[in-house]
């Protein structure tokens, strides 16, 4: 049940991501569309040994050694993503009313960066030598609970974990949290590091990352009739959520209002989306139902477009059945960023916000042919102007999670 001025609207947006460390220059750089991928050193003498990875991020300028040693690498940047938007939306955390502030965010992978290491020692017969906070620096929830620590945000704090799915999702839930009236102010997005060697050698076994191992900047090539597969990168998204009324309350600039959400199950199987995307369909349905729009409203689609071949397709032909041949502008921001696993769908719905303002929608990196019978209106080379009012983002997840957003400019 949504309670009177609970419209969800945004007001702030922090960002670090392969492109930049602030949501402006990661714009800049989005929309040059080249690909960010790059050998890394970290995975060097793995089958595939190349990432997008986030520099020039200094834990312990950012946050001093002693807290930045507590944290683990996805807790660093969402954690200084979540300061951006605070920052960005003129909020003081220091006199908010804390208990009606909550937080949301989404990881799909939990930290294995921690992990291996301390296993290791344990393995070697060191039990004594595995470090104390190991747990406190790994688990997923540490990321929500650490911005709600560092924040004074005393209201709900909870992590979603949906796979690739997380960081939209937890946007969605955000919305809900403010609809039914149990906060006012929701920080929500999504936080993840995935360029562990582990993360690397076990989507490299299930043959889901892209073997472009001689020409790292053009492997990720969403919706290419050449694709092989994703590449691993790192991130974070935070996006300041207000009710609509407590926003007009303090002369809050409003960014975008998050007008619809829609989050489904394939309930299928482990990796692979349902048959011709028929799971991706139905959600992008249910989230223009709920946001009130039909598919004409919808002036550009920021695509999941991960580049593996079975799930650029069905994502493909969801869109053509549901937007017909004529559908709006695609943009697909993995082409330049590569797959950020649980942060991507904030990522992106944070670049979805920033396209409605700019009134440009990115271009997407080496597209070359698009697959016979799957093509759509894919914005590629520059970035391309248009009268924009409304944005859908997708994000779709191993084990079947699906979930859709729906954005508009300001009214």
């Amino acid at each position: 049940m949504r309670t009177p001025g609970a419209e969800a609207v945004i007001t702030g947006i922090g960002m670090i991501t392969p492109a930049g460390l602030t949501p402006e220059a990661t714009w800049a750089t989005v929309c040059e569309g080249r690909g960010l991928a790059r050998h890394d050193p970290e995975l060097a003498g793995l089958p595939v040994d190349f990432s997008c990875r986030v520099d020039g991020f200094d834990p312990d300028t950012v946050y001093g050694r002693r807290l930045a040693r507590r944290l683990d690498r996805f807790t660093h940047l969402g954690l200084a993503a979540a300061r951006q938007a605070v920052a960005n939306a003129d909020l003081d955390p220091a006199t908010w009313a804390a208990d009606r502030v909550g937080v949301v965010l989404g990881t799909g992978s939990n930290s294995l960066e921690t992990y291996p290491k301390e296993f290791a020692r344990l393995n070697e017969g060191h039990p004594t030598r595995v470090s104390p906070i190991a747990l406190t620096r790994s688990v997923p929830n540490m990321v929500a609970g650490e911005v709600a620590m560092d924040l004074r945000a005393h209201g709900p704090s909870f992590t979603v974990s949906s796979a690739c799915a997380s960081g939209s999702t937890a946007l969605g839930l955000a919305r809900d949290l403010l609809a039914a009236g149990t906060c006012d102010i929701v920080l929500a997005g999504g936080a993840e590091s995935g360029r562990s060697r582990m993360t690397a050698t076990c989507f490299s076994q299930l043959q889901a990352l892209s073997q472009r191992t001689d020409d790292p900047a053009a492997a990720s090539r969403p919706f290419d009739l050449e694709r092989d597969g994703f590449v691993l990168s790192e991130g974070a998204a935070l996006l300041v959520l207000e009710r609509q009324d407590h926003a007009r309350r303090r002369g809050a600039r409003v960014r975008a209002l998050l007008l619809g959400h829609a989050a489904t199950s394939d309930a299928h199987h482990p990796v692979a989306p349902l048959p011709e995307g028929r799971g991706a369909e139905r959600t992008i349905r249910t989230a223009l139902a709920d946001a009130g729009k039909e598919p004409g409203d919808v002036g550009c689609v920021s695509a999941h477009g991960t580049s593996t071949p079975p799930g650029d397709r069905g994502e493909a032909l969801a869109l053509l059945r549901v937007f017909g041949g004529g559908g709006p502008p695609v943009t697909a921001p993995k082409s330049v960023l590569g797959h950020a696993l649980g942060a991507s769908g904030a990522i992106e719905a944070a670049l979805a916000v920033l396209t409605l303002e700019h009134q440009r929608v990115p271009p997407t990196a080496n597209l070359g042919r698009q697959e016979p019978g799957a093509e759509l209106d894919i914005v590629t080379d520059r970035p391309r102007p248009a009268e924009l009012n409304v944005a859908m983002t997708n994000s779709f997840g191993f084990g079947g999670h699906n979930s859709v957003l729906v954005l508009s400019r300001p009214r």
